[in-house]
Order: structure tokens, then sequence, then C-alpha cells
């Protein structure tokens, strides 16, 4: 199954509601992707441009897009970015067919 990072960041008003009320959100996080038959491989917070970050497995594109709107239109993030990650096999193999298309440059 493809692998996804998400890179997301909260409201004020989401801290403030997790300050008065603290919750593993990671566990929130975990049932939103396994409903769709995914697995949630990390959860972490930090410092920097972002809250915060996970690591999800799920079949397909679709089935994660639905979980990312899901919590986009929950009104919690500020905002969430979402990269599909690529296996160095994946990659391997993208080079390869790479070598077979013929790009040309534009005004080339």
């Amino acid at each position: 199954m493809p692998l996804y990072l998400s890179k997301f960041s909260y409201t004020p008003e989401t801290w403030a509601r997790l300050i008065g009320h603290p919750e593993d959100r990671g566990k929130a996080a975990q049932s939103y992707v396994e409903s769709v038959g995914g697995k949630l491989h990390g959860f972490w917070y930090a410092f920097g441009a972002h809250d915060g970050y996970t690591v999800w497995e799920a079949p397909d594109n679709v089935s994660i897009a639905a979980v990312v709107l899901a919590i986009s239109g929950g009104g919690a993030l500020s905002s969430l970015e979402t990269t599909v990650l690529l296996t160095v096999e994946e990659t391997m193999d993208a080079l390869s067919k790479a070598e077979q298309i013929q790009y040309r440059p534009p005004g080339a």
C-alpha cells in the first residue's frame, strides 16, 4: 500500500481546546485512516513551520484523500499538506521509465 506524509498545523482555537482538555489526537488519526482500510505508522508534534506530522498507509490515493478532506473540513487545522511517498524500488522503476521518455525543453 502507498505511504503518505502529512504536515499539519492547528488553529489557535484548537490549541486552546487541547490545553483545556488534553487529548491524544494520534488515536483519532489512527481511527480515521483505519476506517478506509489504512494504517497510521506515526504521529508526531514538532517545533517549526508545522505543528505535527503523520505517516499513513492507505489502499490508494482516493482513500487518503477522503481522510484528508474529512480532517480538513473539521475546522481544527490551519493547514494540512499531504505528500505521496515513493519507495526506493518505485523510484528506481520511475528512473528506468524516465529514460524512455523523449523530453524536449520549451523552445528547443
